[in-house]
């Protein structure tokens, strides 16, 4: 996978694992390595604007993956599952891929789940973990766990339907506006709906993402696993959190972040993709290169 544009060029196309999964990669090859996790039904090109200002500032090499399922990614065979954990044998096979090197990883909402899944799970290949408005997969008390089995197998029981597809792209970015689960502009989403569309031999415009991945879990991690999974973190961790973003109305964020005991939290002015919103990307980029510099400092040497 050669790579030698400079900070400001833009991404390189490239496929990792086995499972050859889509990749947008910046910065130098020789440079020290993020792994960037996007979040769900998103893709890589939810960094693409803060990871040019990183690998600018860092001198890093940046390499954001559509997860399976996802953005130009393969999508899951027959009876594939797209639970946070299902995630981790391919990314361990991507680390790996990536070189011996404890990597940095750098996850939003879902992906910043599977992140602290993977740091708690592997502590010895994450040097770091940068969390963008999340920090563990959504859970279920024990009370709850038949009914969350009942809502997955009623929604893989629903007969498939055709997927429409939009005339235009500007058609398909008026959908994911005003029919996405989070709120965003039109501004924010193009980076994301412009990689997410795929053009049929009708001219129409339709998704790339599995649309299994709108499927409710069959399962969810209670409160209390949650908790002792983050207890195993031990990587030095940054936490940003949006003012109207979907981090705060998580009932256990404030034991989730007293659990992660090397955990700086900074909550800045966005929504749940202020990373892409061109207002605030750079104060984001901001606190980002401050807490890996002042890591680096801190580093044993």
């Amino acid at each position: 996978m050669p790579l030698s544009r400079s900070a400001n060029a833009g991404p390189i196309e490239t496929t990792l694992g086995e499972a050859g999964l889509a990749a947008q990669v910046w910065g130098a090859a020789d440079a020290p390595v993020w792994l960037a996790l996007h979040g769900w039904l998103d893709n890589a090109a939810t960094f693409a604007r803060l990871a040019p200002l990183l690998v600018e500032a860092l001198g890093i090499r940046l390499v954001a993956l559509d997860l399976p399922g996802h953005g130009r990614s393969p999508h899951r065979g027959e009876g594939g599952d797209y639970s946070p954990w299902s995630y981790l044998p391919e990314l361990v096979e991507v680390v790996e891929t990536l070189g011996p090197a404890p990597l940095t990883l750098l996850g939003h909402s879902m992906g910043a789940g599977v992140s602290s899944l993977l740091a708690a799970a592997l502590p010895e290949r994450v040097a770091r973990l940068v969390l963008i408005d999340g920090l563990a997969p959504l859970t279920t008390t024990p009370q709850q766990t038949v009914e969350q089995l009942r809502l997955g197998l009623r929604a893989r029981r629903r007969p498939p339907r055709g997927q429409r597809g939009y005339p235009t792209l500007e058609a398909a970015l008026d959908a994911r506006v005003g029919g996405g689960h989070t709120r965003l502009d039109a501004d924010t989403a193009r980076p994301i709906v412009e990689r997410g569309l795929r053009r049929g031999e009708d001219g129409r415009f339709y998704w790339r993402s599995d649309r299994r991945l709108v499927w409710p879990s069959l399962l969810r991690l209670s409160p209390e696993q949650m908790l002792a999974m983050l207890d195993e973190i031990t990587a030095p961790t940054l936490l940003i959190q949006a003012t109207a973003g979907v981090l705060g109305e998580r009932t256990l964020l404030a034991e989730s972040c007293q659990r992660v005991r090397r955990l700086q939290r900074r909550v800045l002015s966005g929504g749940h993709h202020l990373h892409l919103e061109r207002t605030r990307v750079a104060e984001v980029a901001a606190e980002i290169v401050r807490f890996a510099r002042l890591d680096d400092i801190s580093a044993p040497q």
